[in-house]
């Protein structure tokens, strides 16, 4: 599937109050200072990984290129921003010319990363830099998220499809980017039909216990899902007594019964004993899918059943636990002077409660090992190392404003599933531990 191409069929006429407050004064104040047109560097990293995780992964990328494009204030927004007097009315001239006309630098989407790991740069004047961090990190930290969890639950899964379900337990837009990022972290099918237009991700979904319970039997539930939808379809057992179901559905849909779904009881029990029923029943080829509050460990738990696909809504939209990655946006270099040519200086925060940061514009590189797999994340700023040329990991995203880097969904799917496969093998363990790969640093 090619959703380069696709545009956006939801109109977005701006993404530019996707942001605080605090921008537009921090704006407002550098316009009067003569400071806002200082070029500068912006840097999206987190200090730690959620606990217990191994590996992070980058989600949300198509997705701040697509906002970072549409990031306009147009006239019903600058009559906003004066109505509430929220900037003074030089600032609102120049915001209504804005354009980010920087570059973007980072991971590619689907790539794992680690603590330190400088996942985004941008670069640019100050002002324009700035307005971006808001929205860069609301994308960044709920996609990469949900794509982590995602990933964790694909592993688990061993193979067997995932299926993204989680509309009805985050917010309506937020399930559209959940079902995104699941896609990236190796989810199959989404059951949102927003996200399938969108995205063109895989859509799937067929009844649920209402459908049952508006038929005066369940056989006339069946009947109708049958006739309506063909003896592929799957049918829910699990309303009344699942035996009996497994029994009357391949009763009515024959031993070419497409799926059977069980979303409630002693899942790994359950499971088997519907197969083995199925499979007496001469129905060898139906599946068995089953859902209920899945998380990665439950799905784990699961794999000697005879489970064929997994459904999966709440644990994963909301990152199986973890529904932030922590990540920040900070300035780590800016030039001397405004003139053009200056020179670019380091600059860090300094401050207790582990909230420091390492100041100068840096690249990252993955370093293998004598097998070919990765051992460290290298982190540096000055000259890369010639051992160290060919292994970086930022690619251009925006240059002087223009989006370089669109990519089909499929490209950054397949990318983490190389980029997970590449990692040391207890990076895959869902047990507790640090990550997998240490991050090294390197001044200039």
């Amino acid at each position: 599937m090619d959703t380069a191409d696709l545009g956006l069929p939801v109109d977005v006429p701006s993404t530019a109050l996707f942001t605080d407050r605090y921008e537009l004064t921090m704006l407002q104040a550098a316009l009067r200072a003569g400071t806002a047109d200082r070029r500068s560097v912006f840097e999206v990293f987190t200090r730690r990984l959620p606990e217990g995780r191994r590996y992070g992964v980058v989600g949300g990328t198509g997705r701040v290129l697509d906002t970072v494009e549409n990031f306009r204030f147009d006239g019903g927004v600058l009559d906003f921003l004066a109505q509430h007097r929220i900037v003074d009315e030089p600032t609102l001239a120049w915001l209504a010319d804005f354009r980010f006309r920087g570059d973007i630098w980072g991971y590619p989407e689907g790539e794992v990363y680690f603590p330190g790991s400088p996942i985004m740069r941008v670069e640019g004047t100050f002002a324009e830099a700035v307005l971006l961090e808001t929205v860069i990190l609301s994308i960044l930290n709920h996609d990469s998220a949900v794509a982590a969890a995602a990933s964790r639950m694909s592993v688990a899964a061993g193979g067997r499809p995932l299926i993204e379900m989680g509309a009805r337990r985050t917010h309506e837009l937020g399930a559209v980017a959940a079902a995104r990022a699941a896609y990236v972290g190796g989810f199959a099918t989404t059951s949102d039909l927003a996200a399938g237009f969108r995205y063109n991700i895989p859509t799937v979904g067929t009844s649920a216990h209402a459908f049952t319970l508006l038929h005066d039997s369940e056989r006339d539930a069946f009947v109708a899902q049958v006739d309506s939808l063909g003896s592929d379809t799957t049918l829910l057992v699990d309303t009344f007594d699942v035996a009996e179901a497994v029994r009357t559905a391949v009763e009515i849909a024959g031993q070419e019964l497409g799926a059977v779904r069980i979303d409630s009881g002693d899942l790994l029990l359950l499971a088997h004993r519907v197969r083995q029923q199925l499979d007496d029943l001469g129905a060898k080829g139906t599946k068995i899918v089953v859902t209920s509050d899945l998380d990665e460990y439950a799905i784990a738990s699961l794999a000697a059943a005879p489970v064929d696909a997994y459904g999966v809504g709440t644990r994963l939209v909301t990152g199986s636990g973890h529904p932030t990655c922590s990540m920040v946006y900070k300035l780590v270099a800016r030039a001397e002077s405004n003139a053009p040519d200056a020179p670019l200086v380091p600059v860090a925060k300094k401050s207790m409660g582990g909230k420091t940061s390492i100041g100068g514009r840096k690249w990252a590189a993955r370093r293998l090992d004598a097998d070919g797999a990765a051992e460290a994340e290298v982190v540096g700023s000055g000259t890369v190392p010639e051992a160290l040329a060919d292994r970086l990991m930022q690619v251009e995203l925006v240059r002087g404003g223009e989006i370089v880097a669109r990519e089909p969904l499929d490209a950054a799917r397949d990318r983490h599933a190389a980029a997970r496969a590449g990692l040391p093998l207890s990076a895959t363990q869902l047990s507790q531990g640090e990550p997998v790969l240490p991050t090294e640093y390197l001044q200039a």
